[in-house]
């Protein structure tokens, strides 16, 4: 209701109150009138022992609810600290800087400027209008980077009353009960190096961690109900978040005890830093003006609110892209690159990066280098540009010409940057041309390659260790996979290309070497397994309406999925090892998510790796032993298995027998005394022989043998 309508609806009641007194004047005055025989004349005044207890809250109380509060001036007052020591000459110049950066919190009211000896002391006063406008002055401002040797400090005025009731005697605060989670990272230390994978089954009712070994997957942990949507791991495999309504829960550990909460309710998407310290939740809730709710992020380790954010639009998450270390993270928007450090959580340098009509970036995997792209403005040509943060530096710059889209692609150990670009060859506007811009980051100058493909690109994926790259070109039927190598002399060569494949997803194992060219969705599940060492195809196969490819972080191997979330019939996943051979069939009802538990790099160093290298023929006689002894022993628990059974079955079938003897005289009395179970006898029965067919040798006989 508004403050007219308000006003509207009291002033009637006021009205019926008049009238009730009007009326009730009315009738003595007519009482009166009655009793001598004249015409009363009105009369309005209220009798002598009338009350009027209708009060004026009643009336209009949410209108004086909005008339103005007693407030001590000093609410309206701000004191900014570290505010830089000036003269006479100066204060003028040092005047304008403050009101214009604290004007836009509301107006300025009165300042004042402590001297001492014609120089100012570091602190000043600030009266707003508004006690509303101080608030949000001393909550924004403080921490405030002014120079190098200058930052704010901001309070309230008022505050200095709280300040000064504070107990000269401290008292330390009570330590908080440590709690052991067990070792975080204890999968790590498997004996044969097995991985888990998390895998949502049921529509979503039950989540099962499961170990992956050579046999048969076994049961880490199921639970009912532990996510209300979907699961994710921590970037180095610490963490298994879940997602509920209220928010975000964090799980590790032996046990997999919940080690932190995080409320945010309506939660949707997560976003984990590279090394796992900091939390990124989305929420589609309304977003508050002075407190922004929609992004949080989150201290992993203590579980704090570290700073909010408002957000316009989720339809490309993350919205915050991180550096490969976690120290930045990036957020773009309409003509601006925002840059923001850790731990403080402030703008890097307290100022955004200006880049007209950026189109998009992306941080490399190894540095803090920065790679983002403008199309062409009016006369200006499209650009690439490499940045180095935090100093801004610009290391290289492309120039590009009649560009339509580019899209930007780290090599994973960031020795590479490849940008695809799509390109105009007519007045038309239509693309018909594509290539990629090479960019080899560890040269001196950072020299840049092209190669030209004539069809459509499809799909990109560089190998995760080394300088190749592979890309899906043309159309269905006539789809191509060509394989590119990057040299040292500065050659592009083309290793390979494949021709007619049904493939539209391209997947690396970790380790390089095996790819699988994947046709998901609407090419039904074809997979071919592919070695590019000699480029040769290990197998091609099929499951049908495959939906999701998974390689595990040791590239052993790969399970492929058919989702309950994309298609409601045929759901399981498939494990297969590396060489496109089948392991395992996982037929799990509705099944609808895998994913495998991350590892954390290795701190094995590259001596190392090449030492283990060097003797892996050492190692190998041991590996092979151990997979005799594995395969031994599953041969031994199978004979076992299968010994159980049949003791099982013997026991039963004696039970049986006891208990046929013991009715055996029930049956008779039955039957009329007539005892039918010796027509049967043991004796009677007859033998029979039952031949099969085992196998067949052909042996080869030379005609002129007998000569």
């Amino acid at each position: 209701m508004c403050a007219h309508d308000v006003m509207a609806e009291g002033n009637a009641e006021k009205d019926r109150q008049t009238g009730r007194k009007m009326e009730k004047s009315h009738d003595n005055a007519q009482h009166e009138a009655d009793q001598n025989g004249d015409e009363a004349e009105p009369n309005f005044s209220d009798p002598e022992d009338y009350v009027d207890d209708v009060k004026d809250d009643e009336l209009l109380g949410d209108i004086l609810k909005l008339r103005p509060q007693k407030a001590i001036g000093s609410d309206s007052v701000i004191v900014v600290d570290n505010v830089p020591n000036v003269g006479q000459d100066r204060l003028p110049k040092l005047k304008n800087v403050i009101r214009r950066i604290f004007s836009k919190f509301g107006d300025i009211i009165t300042e004042h400027y402590p001297e001492d000896n014609g120089t100012t002391k570091g602190f000043i006063f600030l009266e707003f209008s508004s006690p509303a406008n101080a608030i949000e002055a001393a909550k924004q401002m403080n921490g405030y980077r002014l120079d190098k040797t200058h930052t704010f400090a901001v309070n309230l005025f008022s505050d200095i009353d709280k300040y000064t009731q504070i107990d000269d005697k401290w008292e330390p605060p009570n330590p908080q009960p440590y709690k052991d989670f067990g070792n975080l990272r204890y999968w790590l230390q498997e004996a044969d190096c097995n991985d888990q994978y998390s895998v949502i089954f049921d529509g979503g009712e039950k989540t099962a961690i499961f170990l992956n070994t050579s046999s048969e997957a076994s049961v880490v942990e199921e639970r009912k109900q532990w996510t209300e949507t979907y699961v994710r791991w921590s970037p180095q495999g610490t963490y298994l978040a879940t997602f509920h309504h209220r928010g975000i829960a964090l799980w590790g550990g032996p046990k997999f005890e919940q080690i932190k909460r995080f409320a945010h309710t309506g939660v949707q998407l997560i976003d984990f830093s590279p090394c796992e310290r900091y939390l990124v939740t989305f929420s589609p809730v309304i977003d508050m003006r002075d407190d922004p709710q929609a992004i949080i992020i989150w201290d992993v380790r203590t579980g704090k609110k570290k700073r909010g954010f408002h957000c316009e639009s989720a339809a490309h998450w993350p919205i915050f892209k991180w550096s490969h270390d976690g120290t930045y993270f990036a957020k773009q928007s309409p003509d601006m690159l925002s840059i923001y450090e850790t731990p403080s959580f402030g703008l890097l340098e307290k100022k955004s990066m200006k880049i007209s009509d950026i189109r998009d970036f992306a941080w490399s995997p190894a540095d803090n280098v920065l790679a983002y792209w403008v199309p062409e403005v009016n006369e200006s040509p499209a650009r690439v540009t490499l940045v180095e943060i935090p100093s801004r530096k610009e290391l290289r710059a492309k120039t590009l010409f009649n560009v339509a889209d580019c899209k930007i692609h780290w090599q994973k150990q960031g020795d590479y940057l490849a940008v695809k670009v799509d390109r105009y060859t007519n007045k038309n506007k239509k693309v018909s041309l594509w290539n990629f811009e090479l960019f080899r980051m560890r040269e001196k100058q950072i020299p840049v390659d092209q190669v030209e493909v004539k069809e459509t690109i499809t799909a990109f994926a560089w190998e995760p260790v080394g300088s190749r790259f592979c890309c899906l070109h043309g159309e269905a039927p006539r789809i191509s996979a060509s394989f590119y190598k990057i040299h040292e002399k500065g050659k592009v060569e083309l290793v390979k290309t494949l021709e007619r494949k049904q493939a539209n997803c391209i997947f690396w194992a970790p380790t390089g070497q095996f790819v699988v060219l994947a046709g998901l969705r609407s090419m039904n599940g074809t997979f071919e397994f592919v070695d590019t060492a000699d480029m040769t195809i290990m197998n091609v196969t099929e499951h049908f309406m495959a939906t999701d490819v998974e390689w595990d972080p040791t590239g052993r191997y790969v399970i492929t999925g058919v989702s309950w979330w994309s298609h409601k019939v045929d759901n399981a996943y498939w494990v297969w090892s590396f060489q496109g051979r089948l392991l395992q069939k996982c037929n799990q009802d509705r099944f609808c998510q895998l994913l495998w538990r991350p590892r954390p790099s290795s701190l094995l160093t590259e001596k190392h790796l090449k030492d283990i290298k060097k003797n892996m023929k050492s190692y190998s006689k041991q590996f092979e032993l151990k997979d005799r002894m594995s395969h031994s022993k599953a041969s031994k628990e199978l004979i076992e298995k299968r010994q159980q059974m049949l003791d099982e079955f013997n026991l039963f079938r004696e039970k049986q027998q006891e208990r046929y003897e013991e009715e055996r005289q029930s049956r008779i009395d039955l039957r009329d005394g007539l005892d039918t179970d010796c027509m049967f006898s043991v004796e009677e029965e007859d033998e029979e022989v039952i031949e099969f067919f085992v196998g067949e040798e052909v042996i080869e006989v030379n005609e002129f043998e007998g000569e």
